[in-house]
């Protein structure tokens, strides 16, 4: 992800995250730490037809990883996006010699936490009203990071949907 592509996914973040969508301001702070030889976020979009179609994001620091965000365009839901962005991430994760990578999901956001667990993430607990202004509880899900993570038991490796990094 680069400054350029912050506005068209700004729109994708309102469309799918009306209550709490993220600000301008807090994708340009993320952006801020993700280039150079200090970097410690690994932030991306999926482009299909020039279209923005998806985008992830990954925080990292003292050997644990936070994603951050993951979002995909409804007309992209089912065709494996989610699971090359969080592939992608994932694969950072190790890069950054993360050994945990952590994640909040909105309890009622069961397609999410499919996915994650698909991946590796289990529960280890609740943050109660963390999603704002609707109140929503989000489920704590964590990976150890013993074995290779940006491998999972299904390949999506070869798709038509175009993943590019910051």
């Amino acid at each position: 992800m680069r400054w350029w592509d912050i506005d068209p996914v700004l729109d994708l973040e309102r469309e799918l995250f009306p209550e709490d969508a993220w600000s301008a301001g807090m994708f340009w702070s993320e952006l801020a730490h993700a280039r150079g030889p200090r970097a410690t976020r690994r932030y991306v979009v999926a482009e299909e037809a020039g279209r923005i179609v998806g985008y992830a994001g990954l925080a990292a620091a003292g050997g644990f990883g936070d994603v951050q965000t993951i979002a995909v365009s409804k007309d992209q839901w089912g065709t494996g996006l989610g699971s090359r962005l969080l592939t992608d991430l994932l694969g950072h994760a190790t890069a950054f010699e993360c050994t945990e990578v952590l994640l909040e999901v909105r309890v009622d956001n069961t397609r999410a936490q499919k996915l994650y667990e698909r991946f590796g993430f289990e529960p280890i607990g609740f943050r109660r009203g963390y999603y704002q202004p609707g109140n929503v509880d989000a489920l704590v899900m964590r990976l150890t990071t013993t074995t290779d993570p940006a491998n999972p038991a299904t390949s999506v490796q070869e798709q038509e949907t175009e993943i590019h990094h910051g």
